[in-house]
């Protein structure tokens, strides 16, 4: 579960922040300024900020400069306006993506999703809450381990890895056991079959994200 600092001088904007953010499996604290906000960033760990630029103690534009002068945590500028060079000066000033309100809940989950994924070590990948940890060998919901053979763990990382790809059985078979494989296509179906039931087991939606391509084979849609 990502942890997001949302900062804004508006409790309102806060709270609406929080309500967009946590259906979504984020764990949002609020920080009410600019120096709230990096008391909290100095005592804990946190995936990502939500900056608002107008703010009376101390601005977006300050705090992101701040920010950047001891981390590199992803930091997205949410404000009102739309001036073409307020947004290119916080970026100038370290910030990674911006958003202008008002804006809506769908296309702020996407930029953070966005933003968290390309920030992410290529060998990890966060969808929604299920984690594939490749150099751990882990593949987790929620913090749950979810126990996959060998195999099952090989493929589900080829798919998160490539959203919205349509794979051939074929092309399934080659990658997992190798060209000169003698493996048929019905077995790519079983454990595909046997994989899909032990993540739909512990909670995770995965008939949302790994479909079936009647006569072809899978992809994985990554509906963020």
């Amino acid at each position: 579960m990502a942890k997001v600092l949302l900062v804004d001088d508006e409790q309102r904007m806060l709270d609406l922040l929080t309500l967009y953010l946590k259906p979504h499996q984020f764990s949002c604290k609020k920080a009410l300024g600019g120096q709230e906000a990096l008391n909290y960033l100095e005592h804990e760990h946190f995936d990502i900020v939500l900056l608002d630029i107008m703010m009376p103690d101390m601005n977006g534009w300050e705090l992101c400069q701040e920010i950047r002068s001891t981390s590199d945590i992803p930091i997205i500028m949410v404000t009102a306006r739309e001036q073409q060079e307020d947004i290119v000066k916080g970026l100038r000033l370290g910030a990674d993506d911006y958003i202008t309100k008002p804006f809506h809940e769908e296309e702020l989950v996407a930029r953070i999703n966005a933003l968290l994924r390309r920030v992410q070590p290529a060998s990890e990948i966060d969808i929604n809450g299920l984690r594939f940890r490749e150099d751990a060998y882990e593949l987790l919901y929620r913090g749950q381990f979810i126990k996959l053979t060998p195999i099952e763990f090989k493929m589900i990382g080829h798919f998160m890895k490539r959203p919205n790809r349509v794979f051939t059985r074929e092309h399934l078979i080659e990658f997992i056991w190798g060209f000169d494989s003698d493996t048929e296509g019905r077995t790519v179906d079983s454990h595909v079959r046997n994989m899909r039931e032990k993540i739909r087991q512990s909670g995770f939606p995965i008939d949302d994200h790994l479909k079936t391509v009647w006569g072809i084979g899978y992809k994985w849609v990554d509906s963020t």
